[in-house]
């Protein structure tokens, strides 16, 4: 059984408490002191008294923290915490404050490509997650595809990503699983991690301020679909066609996008809410007009957004970023047939906390 008491969601709290012969409202302020207070000791739930304190102690329970070894920060204001685990693996999490140069289409003439110094403290504070150390899926895009699978993280582990970075930059407004690793390989760990941050007696953050984005894993969209709770989904589709993704995804080839798009579309009527397909361009790869309109036929009928991201360049990879002209174009294509469009230019780029290169940098160097 595990003891980690930050692993646990407040039902769970309720029955350590209770088998331990206590009344079960303790169990409050256990999971507050460590999810809204961010303590690290049993001893500091001053609540609790101090016989209750020493017996979960004595039976072997603790509350479990991830160290920070490094902070960079890029002068667009994102920030890049590299963690280290209990067993000395490592990951990485990027905190991302609210940044004109993520852009909603619809708002056309205020299209940035550079980027000012970003007013710390003010506006949304966006956390990217890792679930797991390392990744197993090999995207041919994404510089974290270097980092082999390690394990998966633990609830607590997902959840003390928000936890540290909150208590170290302040509230944390959303919270994207968008890290390292696939989170629906690591589906019980994430979802009870979502359960964990959105509860009101901790971090109280909306189910709708927490997205969950994936590779495509079939089976587990539609069993997220049946849950009684439904943080925002997005799905990476990167291409529209079978053999095209299947290049650069391997997962395409297990799972086509018709039957993608089919479970997005169940996910999307389960959570009544709009689904997200994100999409990295590639020059000459997957961004030319032909691209688009294949893109726009086969989403017309499922209400959605499209996430179009620049590609960030890693060393090893052959890959060009379509540039702003070629970005416009293919947004233009998509907003035409009335698909709500965003596009993601590069944020973080002088710190590698860019989407697709999280792990490389220190995992090539092996700076362990």
């Amino acid at each position: 059984m595990d003891k980690d008491l930050k692993e646990k969601t407040l039902a769970e709290l309720e029955q350590i408490v209770v088998g331990l012969g206590q009344k079960k409202y303790l169990a409050g302020y256990i999971f507050g002191f460590i999810h809204d207070k961010g303590i690290s000791e049993i001893s500091q739930i001053t609540p609790l008294s101090k016989a209750l304190r020493a017996k979960l102690t004595e039976q072997g329970y603790y509350i479990s923290q991830l160290k920070i070894l490094r902070k960079l920060t890029d002068p667009d204001g994102t920030i890049k915490y590299l963690f280290e685990l209990s067993d000395g693996n490592r990951i990485e999490t990027v905190l991302l404050f609210d940044s004109p140069r993520e852009i909603d289409l619809n708002r056309r003439n205020h299209l940035i490509m550079g980027g000012s110094n970003i007013s710390r403290g003010k506006g949304r504070k966006t956390l990217c997650v890792s679930t797991q150390v390392g990744c197993a899926m090999n995207c041919a895009f994404c510089a974290t595809a270097k980092v082999k699978l390690r394990r998966n993280l633990t609830a607590a582990e997902i959840v003390d990503q928000v936890n540290i970075v909150q208590r170290d930059e302040g509230r944390i407004s959303n919270v994207v699983y968008m890290g390292m690793g696939e989170p629906l390989l690591n589906y019980d760990a994430v979802v009870k991690s979502v359960r964990i941050l959105n509860d009101p007696a901790g971090k109280n953050i909306g189910i709708r301020h927490i997205t969950i984005s994936t590779c495509g894993i079939l089976p587990a969209i539609k069993k997220l679909a049946e849950e009684d709770i439904h943080p925002r989904l997005a799905v990476s589709l990167n291409a529209p066609a079978d053999v095209l993704r299947a290049k650069l995804m391997p997962v395409g080839a297990k799972y086509s996008i018709a039957d993608l798009i089919e479970a997005a579309n169940l996910y999307r009527l389960k959570a009544k809410q709009r689904v997200t397909f994100e999409y990295v361009l590639i020059k000459g790869v997957n961004d030319t007009v032909l691209h688009a309109q294949m893109l726009a036929r086969m989403l017309r009928h499922i209400r959605c957004r499209v996430n179009l991201i620049e590609f960030n360049p890693h060393p090893g990879c052959e890959f060009v970023a379509s540039g702003r002209e070629r970005i416009e174009r293919f947004a233009g294509v998509l907003e035409e047939t009335g698909i709500k469009t965003t596009v993601r230019f590069k944020m973080g780029q002088s710190i590698k906390a860019a989407c697709g290169q999280l792990g490389a940098a220190w995992e090539c160097k092996d700076e362990r």
